[in-house]
């Protein structure tokens, strides 16, 4: 079981697929248990092929229309002959993994059973001796689909690529002229160590630097993001540099500032943050006779898209990284890689991260939030100044977030409206906070004489299948709305 982990959260996210994938299956009711260990064998190995961390078996959850029903199915009454289930699952599993069964509430108080399997890492998971993986939405002998069997063998080969030896045969007195090792301590508030060797300790004691075997040092991808003095110093890293455009006007023609920021992400990060804040300075303003800085969005939901783009680009895309592109009306944020939820569910969705040790690290420097993706805060701060909530584009190569500015409501497009009803339902539902035309309002800038503009809103977004009224005999002023997958 994942520690902290949304499993609730989860099961939402997975009913919003529109059919279910090889790493996870719905039941109503219980599977008898020959089959079950079939369903572990067959997920566990799934989930690698599919490169998921786990693969999930969901109890009560109709599997056509994914509507939560609710199921009898209670893991820890089950027996098998006189062994408990998950005993007997563990015993006839092999390699031995953790299986967790996780029992859950929802709002409406249906229960709901998820299974949990990590996918296999060094070997096929294997079930009496058979080995198995699911094709659609079949539970099949692996040994039939020798194509698969060599993906999957292939994965037991793969490497995350923060791992990757980016640069070999460093010698200890040379470490400092690759990385900035203090900066590690620094960034900490840690007592910083007066030797080399002794800083050495503690990059290797993350994986910032590995031992080779010729006693050589090797430093990772890992080691050289985050503390690198110049990324260009890593050919195969060159290219993750955040690169930093500011154009006169709305289109790409007059680019007036175009900035690489070389050094590592944990020790160049705050100052990246202060230089884009820079270009988006606003005249400032008078207020209660002092001077307040002006800025063409929040700096809150700036620093999210910037934490946003490192964290969750994908390194095994050579030649491209992150990009942040300022224009008069709006600030784009992007990376190489696509997303890794649906896009429309980036607030609500459980947290994944393609680079997790980077992600662990820059954690602990608060660079990101705990929760996540940080879409959340990007919506707090846009809320903030009443500008539309971002808009998240992605394809099998990019992502790109867009943060747009307008003078007044009356200039937003439809799409920005919808994106925004939605992107707010989504946020308070999270919070359990009912969401009235009245709070749309406010959300929007929208006086009460012109509550009608709210009304049309909520109808588009409605009829693009985002919300949904939760109680459709209440009267209009009565109406509470919730997102399509709540």
């Amino acid at each position: 079981m994942q520690k902290g982990f949304d499993y609730l959260a989860l099961v939402h996210l997975l009913r919003s697929y529109k059919q279910e994938e090889d790493w996870f299956e719905f039941k109503l009711n219980k599977v008898i248990p020959e089959m079950l260990g079939k369903y572990v064998s067959a997920l566990s190995n799934s989930a690698a092929i599919s490169q998921h961390p786990y693969g999930y078996l969901v109890w009560g959850i109709d599997d056509s229309t994914h509507e939560v029903k609710g199921t009898s199915f209670y893991p820890e009454t089950e027996k098998k002959g006189n062994m408990d289930l998950l005993n007997w699952l563990i015993l006839n599993i092999t390699p031995r993994i953790n299986i967790d069964f996780i029992e859950l509430e929802t709002e409406t108080g249906k229960h709901i059973v998820v299974m949990e399997v990590p996918a296999a890492i060094s070997e096929p998971v294997r079930f009496m001796k058979d080995e198995y993986l699911r094709i659609g939405s079949h539970v099949q002998p692996l040994l039939k689909y020798p194509d698969y069997e060599r993906i999957l063998w292939k994965r037991f080969e793969h490497v995350p690529a923060e791992k990757h030896i980016v640069q070999g045969g460093v010698e200890l007195d040379d470490l400092n002229k690759l990385l900035i090792l203090e900066q590690y301590f620094v960034l900490q508030g840690l007592p910083t160590p007066s030797s080399t060797k002794r800083q050495a300790e503690k990059f290797l004691d993350e994986g910032f630097v590995v031992h080779q075997d010729d006693g050589a040092y090797g430093i990772t991808a890992l080691g050289a993001l985050l503390f690198a003095r110049d990324l260009r110093q890593f050919p195969s890293l060159a290219s993750k540099a955040l690169r930093i455009i500011r154009y006169q006007g709305a289109g790409r023609i007059n680019a007036v500032n175009d900035i690489t920021v070389s050094e590592g992400y944990a020790i160049s990060f705050e100052k990246t943050c202060s230089l884009v804040y820079e270009f988006l300075k606003r005249p400032e303003t008078i207020d209660g006779g002092l001077r307040k800085e002006n800025f063409l969005f929040p700096p809150a939901s700036v620093r999210e898209v910037l934490g946003n783009i490192l964290i969750h680009q994908d390194l095994s895309v050579m030649g491209a990284g992150p990009l942040v592109e300022v224009f008069d009306n709006r600030l784009e944020g992007s990376n190489p890689g696509a997303l890794l939820v649906p896009a429309d569910r980036v607030i609500d969705a459980p947290p994944r991260a393609r680079n997790e040790a980077l992600a662990a690290f820059l954690r602990r420097l608060h660079v990101c939030e705990e929760r996540g993706s940080g879409f959340d805060r990007m919506e707090e701060g846009l809320e903030s100044v009443m500008q539309p909530s971002p808009l998240v584009e992605t394809a099998l190569d990019f992502t790109r977030i867009k943060l747009f500015r307008y003078a007044s409501f009356k200039d937003w497009t439809k799409a920005d409206k919808i994106r925004t009803c939605y992107f707010t339902v989504c946020l308070k539902y999270i919070e359990t906070v009912p969401v009235s035309n009245s709070m749309l309002r406010s959300r929007f800038g929208i006086d009460q004489a012109n509550s009608a503009i709210v009304s049309r809103v909520v109808n588009d977004t409605i009829e693009a299948g985002l919300i949904r009224i939760q109680d459709a005999s209440v009267g209009a002023k009565a109406r509470r709305y919730e997102p399509y997958w709540a």
